[in-house]
């Protein structure tokens, strides 16, 4: 059987006496597209934070090839080159162009070559279609420009796994879908994926498995078919209920 990239092992996490994620196990394995649902408040992008380590869990693990990520800077840092993330609200340096924002992390943290970079860069820029933005600034695009550059800069460190959290809440509904087509075409391109989403459709059609959280559980975890068209929890049925009428 094929290795986990990924693994949660009996991770919960709690910010004072609140409970957010309580004993969550899980596994991603390569070329998984695995969306998360669920009712704000359920755990999600918690979950998403501890996986990429910008949250310490209270217990449990989080694994990289069934080694411990442990609370190491160094290896925090390492084990981030390999597993990136895309937020909500884009966190770009406004300071610097759009091809800056892309080399920056590749110089800085994989110490390429400025030739290399910038090779990387533009590949990864023509990849989501923001190649002719180059020499922009954040604040000269829009929302969905901004995401778009935001997901070619975290491409830039080839990255294992790419997390995704809720990477349409902050755009207006006319630019979400120009970042869901880009989000697609990588699905298709094998990258493995974790993708904390309200965007329903996208999660059904896109992903190969779809986990459903609430209050901080693992509800269900279930390739999307099997999730939308039978969910075995009521709780995920009464979820679900405005979808699947819609």
């Amino acid at each position: 059987m094929e290795e986990a990239i990924l693994g949660v092992r009996d991770l919960s996490k709690s910010f004072g006496n609140h409970e957010v994620l309580r004993k969550i196990d899980m596994e991603v394995f390569p070329k998984e597209i695995i969306c998360i649902v669920g009712s704000s408040g359920s755990g999600k992008s918690t979950l998403l934070r501890c996986i990429n380590r910008l949250e310490r869990q209270t217990s449990g693990q989080v694994l990289f090839h069934g080694q411990e990520v442990r609370d190491v800077q160094s290896e925090i840092n390492e084990y981030r080159s390999k597993v990136g993330m895309v937020f909500q609200s884009f966190n770009l340096f406004d300071h610097l162009t759009v091809l800056d924002n892309c080399m920056l992390c590749t110089r800085k943290v994989l110490h390429l070559a400025k030739d290399e970079a910038f090779g990387r860069a533009i590949e990864h820029l023509k990849q989501v279609g923001m190649a002719p933005f180059i020499h922009a600034k954040p604040s000269q695009l829009s929302g969905g420009q901004k995401q778009r550059v935001a997901i070619a800069r975290a491409l830039c460190m080839n990255p294992e796994v790419l997390l995704f959290d809720e990477p349409t809440s902050a755009l207006d509904p006319e630019m979400v879908g120009e970042v869901l087509t880009v989000m697609r075409q990588l699905a298709s391109t094998g990258l493995t994926m974790v993708v904390v989403t309200h965007e329903m459709a996208f999660a059904r059609d896109v992903s190969t498995r779809t986990i459903f959280m609430d209050r901080g559980f693992v509800v269900e975890d279930a390739p999307p078919q099997e999730l939308f068209q039978h969910p075995k929890s009521p709780r995920t049925r009464e979820f679900l209920s405005r979808y699947l009428e819609g």
